[in-house]
């Protein structure tokens, strides 16, 4: 298992740029040399990538894309031409004719597309358990989930077999399998108005190789970091390895030349109860049979009053303007999880309305920045004895290459 590099992905890339049709081939080799539900993925398909690979060695030099050469797969909620896309259950499993525009950003930018990594169906639950298909194993924590939803990409990155992997976040599925599985996950900023909480990301092997592939350049300056190691959603508690973790970076950042302080929880119940409700109101828009966990979800939107649906998404939108109030810092630092991944079917052997109270007991912080819109991202940190610990920073008033800036300083 290989959880950082020395080499930056740029000259990683250089290096297998004059060879890229063999370079492809040793991934391929890798993934397919491991089972399913180790790899992380829920489709390969070898002849699609050689045949890129091909195509990209053709590709003049002064016309290569800033990503050329780069085996990135994609997470299996978004369509790309010509693999399957199951959306996370196999009732699902469709071939796509057309590839989603980021996707094909991506393709732009030169990379090689090997196949797609597993979610949980329709990427809606902070654990990775498709419907029809293995549970992804976590390489880090064996028998434990991975996290979710985007669990596949965070093993295929955790185990080498990718150095890059991209990842959708719309309540912490960057950040919550990279915490797990002792990689970084960045959600980068967006735009979060409407009740709209979900972007698209990387997982990846360090932060400067999520700069790299992002295009942003990690910028360092003093910041106002705050630290918060108390739930802000659900009735859980935090485990000790958890909070001592995040105050032994507290204390390394403040040596480094940031102003670090403690702060409190900034709101109530209310602002996590209006995320509850705009996700089961968008949950009724999913078609077809379902799990339990969606079902209950779509039941529960549908039975929200119109006002209700409204007054949630205004609550979800007020959210940003009451943490720039209550806060007077840059970044905001916590732990990713409150507590080691739990063992695979945890969550799902719960009843619905428990399932969905525990996962938010788990992961009680990064929602938050689904709701503001913030940049944030997971960075491991060594600690004696035991796996890496998943810590948290998100950007209240920092920019995206500050925040890339802090953490770098957390994790290289």
């Amino acid at each position: 298992m290989v959880n950082g590099s020395a080499v930056p992905l740029v000259d990683r890339l250089h290096t297998a740029s004059t060879d890229l049709a063999r370079t492809v081939e040793r991934h391929l080799s890798d993934i397919t040399g491991v089972s399913s539900s180790v790899n992380g993925f829920a489709a390969v398909d070898p002849d699609i990538a050689l045949q890129r690979a091909q195509f990209l060695d053709a590709v003049p030099v002064d016309r290569r894309g800033r990503l050329h050469g780069l085996v990135l797969p994609v997470k299996d909620l978004m369509p790309v031409s010509g693999l399957p896309c199951s959306y996370g259950s196999v009732t699902r499993t469709e071939i796509p004719v057309d590839t989603d525009p980021w996707a094909a950003q991506l393709l732009r930018e030169g990379v090689v597309i090997p196949g797609k990594t597993q979610t949980s169906e329709m990427g809606m639950t902070a654990y990775c358990e498709p419907v029809g298909m293995p549970a992804v194993a976590n390489p880090l924590w064996p028998g434990r989930t991975p996290g979710g939803s985007s669990g596949g990409a965070a093993a295929a990155v955790a185990l080498g077999l990718v150095d890059v992997a991209h990842a959708s976040d719309g309540g912490g599925s960057i950040r919550v399998p990279a915490a797990s599985t002792g990689t970084v996950g960045v959600k980068p900023p967006h735009d979060s108005t409407g009740g709209s909480p979900t972007t698209q990301g990387f997982i990846t092997r360090s932060v400067a190789d999520a700069a790299f592939v992002f295009g942003v350049r990690p910028v360092h300056r003093r910041l106002r970091v705050g630290v918060l190691v108390e739930p802000l959603h659900g009735d859980g508690s935090v485990s000790p390895e958890m909070v001592s973790t995040v105050f032994s970076v507290a204390d390394r950042l403040s040596d480094l030349g940031h102003r670090v302080r403690e702060v409190s929880r900034p709101y109530g119940e209310r602002p996590f109860a209006a995320f509850a409700d705009v996700l089961a109101s968008r949950s009724i828009h999913i078609p077809g049979p379902a799990s339990d966990i969606i079902e209950w979800l779509r039941e529960r939107g549908a039975a929200l009053p119109e006002a209700r649906r409204a007054e949630a998404v205004a609550d979800f939108d007020a959210v940003p303007g009451t943490i720039l109030s209550a806060w007077d810092i840059d970044v905001l630092l916590t732990p990713t999880l409150a507590h080691d991944p739990p063992e695979i079917g945890h969550f799902s052997r719960l009843e619905p309305p428990e399932d969905f109270a525990e996962q938010t007991r788990w992961t009680p912080w990064a929602t938050l920045f689904n709701m503001t819109g913030g940049a944030a991202v997971n960075v491991p940190v060594a600690v004696a004895g035991r796996p890496p610990v998943g810590v948290h920073l998100g950007s209240v008033r920092a920019t995206f290459g500050e925040l890339l800036g802090v953490a770098s300083q957390v994790h290289p």
